[in-house]
């Protein structure tokens, strides 16, 4: 399957980063890209273009000898029925919405 530049996937992605400043730049950033899930993990709705754009943005904020991003493609955002299983804190799942730019 041929995936196109504009198809969206659902990402959960989620941060150990070893400086509270880093942290702190890293979580505003990815509040741009997702929904919080918790403390270093938050949900996206991106295409490809929003993806990579978010990849760049992450590797400049971070150090790569101390820090570590994990990017989980769940597949077309289509297609993918985002269950969570939340003890505690009440889940909200993502709402699909356009964003103007």
């Amino acid at each position: 399957m041929v995936r196109r530049a504009n198809d969206e996937h659902a990402y959960v992605v989620t941060y150990d980063v070893a400086d509270a400043r880093r942290w702190r730049r890293v979580f505003k950033l990815m509040k741009g890209y997702g929904r919080w899930l918790q403390l270093s993990v938050f949900h996206c709705r991106l295409d490809g273009g929003r993806r990579a754009d978010m990849a760049l943005a992450l590797e400049r904020l971070i150090d790569p000898g101390k820090d570590h991003v994990v990017i989980l493609d769940l597949g077309p955002a289509g297609e993918v029925e985002f269950a969570v299983e939340s003890l505690g804190k009440r889940f909200e799942p993502i709402e699909r919405r356009a964003v103007v730019v």
